[in-house]
């Protein structure tokens, strides 16, 4: 079983799809986790300085100081950072960026005795790298649509993910719309699972839900992809209703209205989550239908079916598989009737993703690696 070399987000935070997925392979398969090399340049921001000084000056191994904070390193992993210019535009740029991580990576493969891995990237800009560490294959795992993706250099990314695709020996999709972008005779559909036994098995009710009131829920980051008009006439419109939202803030200012029923609560570990959504009414999806949103197919869709509430949302092509259980609106009249009658809206049927299981597509992806 041959070694694995992940290029991912930062590990340890709110897991992406390539974290469920790759924490779940099996054990006896060796990894190296190559914590976020970036999707954009740094801005002169206070956030983006910390972050590159952190990049920067941290140790660059899970026995360092980054890895303290994180407790769920699987015992066949290793986690390491790597200095470098995050999503270089220019060739020299490129070409300096590919040296100084490859130098970087040359010791810790070494010391691991890693040989003919494989090359496994979720981020575009890995793309350099490839032919230039000793894998034996590349597979590109594409959650995202990266030319859409808020918060992403766009261009540099998608320049990157061309060369990516060339030198890819397989390509993994989390949805239909991405999988037709990619060469059909070496891209494989990979549908996003769910931690079934997470969301289903009941948890207590969190401390900080308001109380007093039906609460319409979402977590998730407030970003450019959320319908905030929507959100703010409904909530002026339903004083006897809380809207709670949870996730961390990336617009840089509040795009809701002062109301007393709206509920910021901001960001939560994974694993709270079902502390949250278990115990509100209806579970909200309230989405914009931009480019991202069109390929996109969020995990927290399953996560709320698997927790077994009312889900309503506007419309988006992920939803085909679940349109006999969720309730889609298109406007803030439609959504205010929905909740008026809250308790009457079609459930979502918890036990309809007990077969979608984030172990099951690890199993599948285990399959797959051993083909290349």
């Amino acid at each position: 079983m041959r070694d694995l070399i992940v290029f991912g987000e930062d590990f340890g935070g709110l897991p992406s799809s390539t974290q469920h997925i790759i924490t779940r392979l099996n054990p006896q398969r060796r990894i190296l986790w190559v914590n976020s090399i970036g999707l954009r340049r740094p801005r002169l921001s206070a956030s983006d300085m910390k972050r590159a000084y952190s990049k920067l000056f941290s140790k660059n191994t899970n026995k360092g100081s980054m890895a303290t904070k994180v407790d769920s390193i699987p015992s066949n992993m290793e986690v390491i950072s790597l200095k470098t210019l995050p999503a270089p535009k220019f060739a020299w740029e490129r070409k300096l960026a590919k040296s100084w991580m490859a130098s970087q990576l040359a010791p810790t493969l070494e010391r691991l005795e890693f040989n003919n891995p494989i090359l496994w990237t979720s981020l575009p800009t890995a793309a350099d790298l490839c032919g230039h560490i000793n894998e034996s294959s590349v597979v590109y795992y594409c959650g995202d649509d990266f030319g859409a993706l808020a918060g992403v250099d766009h261009k540099t990314v998608i320049q990157h993910e061309n060369k990516l695709t060339d030198k890819a020996n397989l390509i993994l999709t989390a949805s239909e719309a991405m999988q037709q972008r990619f060469p059909a005779c070496k891209t494989q559909l990979l549908r996003h699972g769910v931690d079934y036994e997470r969301f289903s098995t009941p948890v207590p009710r969190a401390d900080d839900l308001p109380t007093g009131k039906p609460i319409a829920g979402f977590y998730g980051s407030l970003s450019n992809w959320l319908d905030y008009d929507l959100i703010n006439q409904t909530a002026k419109a339903m004083p006897d209703w809380n809207f709670v939202f949870i996730g961390q803030n990336e617009l840089g200012y509040n795009p809701f209205v002062e109301l007393d029923n709206i509920h910021l609560l901001g960001p939560r570990p994974h694993h709270q989550l079902p502390s949250y959504c278990q115990h509100w009414d209806v579970s909200l999806l309230p989405f914009i239908l931009n480019e991202q949103i069109k390929a996109c197919s969020p995990l927290k869709l399953m996560e709320y079916v698997a927790c077994g509430t009312p889900v309503i949302t506007t419309r988006f092509p992920a939803l085909k598989p679940f349109e006999d259980q969720v309730n889609v609106v298109n406007d803030s009249r439609q959504l205010i009737d929905c909740l008026s009658c809250y308790q009457s809206l079609t459930p979502c049927q918890s036990r309809s993703v007990e077969n979608e299981s984030w172990q099951q597509r690890s199993q599948f992806v285990d399959w797959l690696l051993e083909l290349l």
